[in-house]
């Protein structure tokens, strides 16, 4: 695969970067210049991605949770993702890819996830800045330094303020400092599966104003699957300046990452050993740079300006081995043929023997790809290389004002944003044979379309991509005494897509007829959403609320380039066409109460419905291809209700969910292994439940401090079960033929799940604390996500090569681990 070369980037944003930065540094030199009278801060969720005066909790007219840093921690979670699956109501985790720092985080059935082509509904903050990357709209968890995250907020509902993605929730991450976070801290940890962790944080702060904050973490594991090793270094730092009214912060956060998720497993080999991997090698790779620059200062004691402006450079390198189905059902042995002997003998093979139909051939592959004559019909494998470099700065500010009266208080928030990024992407596949351990052994043809044969495909993508979002954002809540809040909030985003393709040009007459047409294309969005909510609070221990809100999100560089039905992708990453498709618009109803009992006793009862209006989803246009399509609407509905209760010594915690993801409109949907399959696709009916999605989500906790010194937590996790993918009309049932002639012996679900994970914690001072972490307590042995797919090994591992049977793949959750942890602070 060539180089990637990104050139000078955006340098249209240089100005525009200056005329915010140059203001904000006038502004904070000369905040001395006057001090009026603060204002008061006692507002505990920001109600834009900005810091500064926020909301109360009563104020917010939609579901909300929040944590602290001391909650993270003492949840025993590996990252953030694991924490918000430990702690937070509504949340559960999909292991697509079946490592611990590449998981999908589901909040009311909306995704946040690193693996492109999937569907993304949340967004996600860090101090101002939205983290969902460039292209695909995908979050990088292990990117995120858990170490130095002082709180987060999550938001329900299409928030417009949080912008674009915002269609089931917003994430808000606000990050330590010295001010708040002083002294040192060091920590080291060994867990299961030889997974280890060295960690450092340091702050502090002088009396001139200044405070600093460093956090560096380095972490891997050799894991507990097959050939699934992975490696994580951190550094963030921070430096700060602040008076009586005004503070600036500046921001660096470096990370790299490789990171081996060897996903979905054939249900049998897992039965056979939970650890075997389906092929291999599936390997991410990640290195991050980000800078950013954060603004506050009170003008007055009821004015007050915020601003940010970032720069984020991210480079991704993927590796992945995987079976060509294609391959599957044909000739693929080597018998003696003619034409491959004498291949194999002039090029040096000799004349190698003939292969058994029940092992793993090679030699008919490697003479093929010589030949360059059908490799993609004779080669089992397919070793696909992706290489990406997104490059996004942006610069956001909002004045905050506040007016009262007898009687009443008005807080009003305005505000702009400015969003620029640059993508380039390329991928190549190259052909190969399948080994006994699953690896692919690369041969000398690639998957460029020049095989001699009727089934030739391209895979390659060269991809340079374009965006800028233009945002004008506004928000009034007006509360009358301490009873009524009344917030009306809108935001309007303009974003202009333009992608080039560096393959096939559009104006390029050559690329008539061939496989695929032209990622070219310049796209414009706009939309205005609009929010309205009323909260209610008669008394201390009630508050009630209602609201209706909207968002949106333009299609992905990857959607726009998958998107003509008359040249299919194989694969949701291997781009072809680029016909326009509409942004998906989300419509959000909730309305809840929430109230205090004695003591320190909280409880929450809520009900909520998102509809998605022409959503994005993959559709099938052949046995093999497909292409993203809008369809009329899917929605997400259900009820949540929690209870939590913290004493002296005991706390007890329950939340749980239930949620109906359903198809709201017919469609016909790519499924090669459904029992209903007819042409490799299904027909999916209005009221069919979406994949991936459960029905149930229980989450209970109990903590206890029996000493001063010695404190214990105990937590349950259950999840209901849910369909597997290629199950979207709910009617899969196995052993059945279909229409296609497939028979399949796999499930159309995955089973409902309980997981039990404990904690105990030894503190014999405050500067000492040595932790122990078991997950999985019970050795449960148990899946999140499934798919149907091609039956194409035997249960003695051997390579059936048949296209006419299908089964069910999982990823295996992981087993119990245990993991110790010292930590020193000084």
């Amino acid at each position: 695969m060539s180089k990637i070369k990104l050139g000078r980037f955006l340098p249209a944003t240089t100005p525009a970067l200056l005329l915010v930065l140059v203001p904000l540094l006038v502004l904070a030199a000369a905040a001395r210049a006057s001090e009026p009278a603060p204002m008061a801060q006692v507002f505990i969720v920001a109600s834009t991605p900005l810091a500064g005066v926020g909301l109360q909790k009563e104020q917010v007219a939609s579901a909300l949770q929040t944590a602290s840093a001391g909650d993270i921690e003492r949840s025993g979670a590996l990252d953030l993702s694991d924490f918000l699956n430990r702690s937070l109501g509504s949340v559960h985790l999909n292991d697509n890819q079946g490592n611990p720092l590449m998981m999908d985080v589901s909040y009311r059935g909306y995704t946040a996830s690193p693996l492109l082509g999937t569907p993304q509904g949340l967004s996600v903050y860090m101090d101002g800045v939205r983290l969902n990357q460039p292209f695909g709209d995908v979050v990088l968890w292990d990117l995120i330094p858990k170490e130095a995250i002082a709180s987060v907020s999550l938001m329900a509902g299409a928030n417009p303020l949080f912008g674009l993605n915002t269609l089931g929730g917003a994430l808000a991450i606000r990050t330590k400092d010295g001010q708040t976070d002083p002294g040192t801290a060091l920590e080291a940890s060994v867990a299961s599966f030889g997974r280890r962790n060295v960690g450092l944080r340091h702050g502090g702060s002088s009396a001139n104003g200044l405070d600093w904050l460093l956090v560096a973490n380095g972490w891997r594991e050799a894991g507990w699957r097959d050939d699934s090793p992975s490696r994580l270094g951190q550094v963030f730092g921070k430096l700060g300046w602040h008076d009586a009214r005004s503070s600036l912060k500046l921001t660096y956060a470096y990370a790299r990452s490789r990171l081996n998720g060897n996903g979905l497993q054939e249900a049998q080999m897992l039965e056979e050993r939970r650890a075997s991997v389906f092929t291999k090698p599936d390997t991410t790779a990640n290195h991050a740079s980000f800078v950013n620059l954060e603004a506050q200062s009170r003008l007055s004691d009821w004015l007050q300006l915020a601003a940010n402006a970032y720069y984020r450079n991210t480079r991704t390198a993927t590796h992945n081995g995987d079976l060509n189905d294609e391959a599957l059902g044909g000739s693929v042995y080597y018998t003696g043929q003619p034409a491959d002997r004498v291949w194999l003998g002039a090029n040096g093979f000799g004349n190698p023997a003939a292969e058994n139909s029940a092992g793993f051939p090679s030699w008919r592959c490697i003479a093929h790809a010589g030949r360059n004559a059908e490799p993609n019909e004779k080669c089992t494998g397919l070793v696909t290389t992706t290489a990406s470099g997104q490059q996004n700065a942006g610069l956001s500010a909002q004045v905050t004002f506040v007016t009262q009266g007898q009687g009443y208080r008005n807080q009003g928030v305005a505000g702009v944003g400015y969003d620029a990024s640059r993508v380039r992407f390329l991928q190549s596949s190259q052909f190969g044979y399948l080994n006994p351990d699953r690896s692919i052994t690369a041969v000398a043809a690639f998957a460029d379309g020049s095989q001699d044969s009727e089934e030739a495909f391209d895979q390659r993508v060269d991809l340079d991509g374009r965006a800028h979002t233009w945002s004008v954002f506004g928000s009034d809540t007006l509360s009358l005494g301490t009873a009524w809040h009344l917030t009306l909030s809108a935001r309007y985003n303009r974003t202009r897509l333009a992608n080039s393709d560096h393959l096939f040009p559009y104006n390029n007459a050559t690329t008539q007829g061939e496989q695929r047409g032209s990622l070219d294309g310049d796209h414009l969005f706009r939309r205005f959403n609009p929010a309205v909510g009323v909260s209610f609070t008669p008394s201390r221990a009630l508050n009630a609320y209602a609201g209706y809100s909207e968002s949106s999100r333009t299609p992905t560089s990857i959607e726009l380039g998958c998107a003509d039905p008359n040249f299919g992708c194989r694969l949701p990453n291997s781009m072809a066409g680029d016909p326009p498709l509409d942004q998906v618009v989300s419509t959000t109803w909730e309305a809840g109460l929430r109230g205090k009992l004695a003591g320190r006793s909280h409880w929450n009862l809520g009900l909520f419905r998102g509809d998605n209006h022409r959503d994005i989803i993959f559709v099938a246009n052949t046995a093999s291809t497909g292409y993203f399509k809008n369809v009329g609407k899917t929605r997400r509905a259900g009820v949540e209700a929690g209870i939590s209760s913290v004493g002296d010594r005991l706390s007890l915690s329950a939340d749980y969910t239930w949620l109906r993801a359903t198809y709201q409109s017919p469609e016909r949907l790519g499924s090669q292994a459904n029992s209903g399959a007819e042409g490799g696709a299904v027909n999916v009916r209005r009221g069919d439940r979406i994949p991936s999605i459960p029905r149930h989500i229980l989450k209970a906790a109990a903590g206890y401090q029996w000493r001063p010194f010695w404190s214990a937590g105990l937590q349950v996790i259950a999840i209901g079960r849910s369909f597997v993918r290629g199950n979207e009309n709910n009617l899969h049932v196995a052993g059945v033929l279909s229409p296609d002639g497939i028979s399949s012996f796999g499930a159309g679900h995955v089973p409902g799940y309980a997981v039990v994970n404990l904690n105990v914690s030894y503190q014999p001072d405050v500067a000492w604390t040595l932790s122990a972490n078991v997950s999985n307590l019970a050795d449960r042995r148990y899946a999140s996500v499934g798919q149907l797919g091609p039956f194409a090994f035997a249960a003695d591992g051997a390579l059936r090569n048949t296209d006419s049977d299908g089964t069910s793949f999982f990823t295996p959750g992981a087993p119990r681990a245990v993991s110790l942890r010292l930590r020193h602070v000084f």
